[in-house]
């Protein structure tokens, strides 16, 4: 019998036609719902449906509320960005999920170092976001594969090309890799991070699909 998704594990670890990012945080109510929802506005805002070029945004928690909805005020955070909270359900972590994803970017180092203890081949696909878009700064665009024939290779690329700078470009501080839990904090911690947030995500999402932010 074949497990739902998101549940159990994958048969298989690769699909060459859709590419997956996971976004991780703790209880997967907070941050990573706001990274997960801010990435896939992005990318519909620049590529029309991701789902047509294959990109597919998931979330997951190291100790996720199984079910639970998203706190209010990161549905507070999206709104304010114009980006959708609707039908959001909390996931904790799973074995399958870091077997899927193509990319996994997490909130803090410490989430990094869970998932990579998870196994699966998962080190050389798994950052924290800020980490990621520290490295996508500094590549080239011109030698990742034109997206005019297809984002899934071109993000594909973009993640080995990162797997590759991270030991030679390092975070200038240990904090400058960490996005803090807002949990349980005023809607004016929340909409900081949002903010923090939103504007790691603008230069990985220019370097998936190719395209700028709309001014």
């Amino acid at each position: 019998m074949t497990a739902p998704e998101g549940r159990g594990i994958a048969e298989s670890v690769s699909n060459t036609t859709t590419f997956r990012i996971l976004h991780v945080s703790t209880g997967n109510v907070c941050r990573s719902p706001i990274t997960e929802r801010l990435t896939r506005h992005a990318l519909s805002d620049r590529l029309g449906d991701p789902l047509t070029g294959g990109l597919i945004v998931e979330s997951a928690g190291t100790w996720g509320h199984e079910g639970a909805p998203m706190e209010a005020n990161a549905e507070i955070v999206l709104a304010d960005f114009g980006a959708d909270a609707t039908g959001f359900v909390g996931r904790e972590l799973l074995d399958e999920h870091v077997i899927r994803a193509d990319l996994v970017l997490t909130a803090t180092r410490d989430h990094r170092a869970q998932v990579i203890s998870m196994g699966h081949s998962a080190g050389l696909r798994t950052f924290t976001l800020k980490e990621f878009t520290r490295l996508v700064r500094a590549i080239d665009p011109a030698t990742l594969p034109d997206p005019r024939e297809g984002v899934v290779e071109r993000a594909r690329a973009l993640v080995r090309a990162a797997a590759a700078l991270r030991g030679w470009l390092l975070a200038p501080s240990p904090d400058a890799d960490e996005v803090y839990d807002p949990y349980g904090a005023p809607i004016t911690f929340f909409r900081s991070i949002g903010d923090e947030i939103n504007q790691a995500l603008d230069p990985v999402v220019t370097a998936l699909t190719g395209v700028s932010a709309r001014q």
